[in-house]
């Protein structure tokens, strides 16, 4: 009897122990189930955020790609729906077509004179020459964002001619016929202006004054060019419709042309490959510095209603300038068309300027 009880207080251990041991295995499948799972989660979340991350850098490398790079002709055609879909169906000069054209048809019809630089960084720089009757005063004529030198002044080369101004239309670098695989919106571009003002200082023999005179991207490089040693011929600026940044620039084109939300994560990448390939800061296109270096007196001009570079643009440059200056807002005007939408009045302020400053 004894017996019995004693197997049967075994068996009960013994199953006791076995019960145990299938809980055990359960709560340790249970815990691998969850451990799984939890992996499973944090492979989603490192998936999601990778793939992000990856968005982030393909988004980065068009927009660099797309406004940044640029190797030449066939690269431009790959380009052409970015053209497509805001430029050519937006031009801001369409309604000046004929005077743009007849502009740029006196510009190639002279007799211009080729000239080259070397820039800092090594590049063939070119630009032509276009000398007048007893000149005044010579214009360096730098042109904007992959335009030309006869098409962004093509309605105000002739003017400034007939009024005694040698010109000189330089090419920027990645443009016409000058070297170069980046547009850096003015970072490098500033140099290229500094380069050009010596190079016409060094043939100036009477040191007649010498005016820089941008548009657009090229208004900014002349802006930024203020703030290093320039020569003493240079005598005024003149920036019609620039930008004050590069980095307020790609801002307002990544949220206003093509919506895209987390621009600063996007400009980020932008900046890291502009660092990485085109050896250059986007920082380093930054009117700020220059407008308080700046000693020599400046006319700005802005279109009311450009919607490409808008008019705050020039309304800090002006207000950060500590030179003598002037700021005249065309009324209606858009990108590049202020000689066109009033020239009685963008002429006037021209000539008022070099009157005034030529001495």
């Amino acid at each position: 009897m004894n017996y019995n009880k004693e197997f049967q207080a075994l068996e009960n251990i013994m199953f006791s122990r076995a019960v145990l041991q299938i809980r055990k295995k359960e709560a340790e499948k249970i815990t691998i189930m969850n451990d799984t799972g939890n992996k499973q989660k944090i492979l989603r979340l490192l998936e999601i955020v990778a793939g992000a991350f990856g968005l982030f850098v393909a988004l980065g490398w068009s927009f660099f790609d797309m406004l940044v790079r640029c190797k030449g002709k066939k690269r431009q055609k790959k380009k052409k729906w970015f053209q497509l879909s805001h430029i050519k169906k937006n031009h801001p000069r369409d309604k000046y077509e004929k005077e743009y054209e007849e502009g740029k048809l006196w510009c190639a019809e002279q007799q211009m004179k080729d000239c080259f630089i070397r820039s800092r960084d090594g590049l063939y720089l070119h630009a032509y020459y276009l000398p007048t009757k007893e000149a005044k005063r010579f214009v360096v004529l730098s042109h904007g964002y992959k335009g030309s030198g006869f098409g962004d002044f093509a309605y105000t080369a002739r003017f400034l001619h007939e009024n005694a101004c040698n010109l000189l239309f330089i090419d920027q670098r990645c443009c016409g016929l000058s070297e170069g695989e980046y547009i850096t919106f003015g970072a490098k571009e500033q140099w290229d202006v500094q380069q050009w003002s010596y190079y016409i200082a060094a043939r100036n023999r009477e040191k007649l004054p010498i005016y820089l005179y941008g548009e657009s991207m090229g208004a900014a490089a002349v802006l930024m060019a203020s703030g290093h040693k320039l020569p003493e011929e240079v005598k005024g600026l003149i920036a019609d419709c620039g930008f004050c940044s590069m980095k307020r620039q790609l801002q307002d084109i990544a949220a206003n042309w093509f919506h895209l939300g987390w621009v600063e994560l996007l400009l980020f990448r932008v900046d890291l490959f502009c660092r990485m390939f085109g050896r250059f800061r986007m920082s380093d296109a930054d009117t700020i510095e220059a407008m308080k270096k700046n000693k020599r007196p400046v006319l700005f001009f802005h279109g009311e209603a450009d919607t490409y570079v808008v008019p705050e643009n020039s309304l800090y440059n002006y207000a950060l300038c500590g030179a003598p200056k002037e700021l005249v807002i065309i009324p209606e005007a858009r990108h590049l068309c202020a000689p066109y939408a009033a020239p009685e009045l963008y002429r006037q302020k021209l000539l008022d300027f070099f009157e005034k400053y030529d001495n």
